[in-house]
């Protein structure tokens, strides 16, 4: 991942900008999930959670006639 850095307040956007790069790419939620060991019935919930939570995004956009 590469950040440019310009200007005189160019390291403080640069910072915003890993930021937000991280979070989209989910490296701060990964190392996070990591870190720590995870049950396999935990593994599994929290993937039927991560499911429910797309499938309820995915209709937000939908619309009901």
């Amino acid at each position: 991942m590469e950040v440019s850095v310009q200007g005189k307040n160019g390291i403080e956007m640069a910072i915003r900008v890993f930021r937000k790069k991280t979070q989209k790419d989910g490296l701060v939620k990964e190392s996070r999930r990591r870190n720590e060991f995870e049950k396999p019935s935990k593994k599994i919930q929290r993937k039927r959670d991560e499911s429910i939570s797309r499938k309820k995004k995915a209709r937000k956009g939908e619309t009901v006639y």
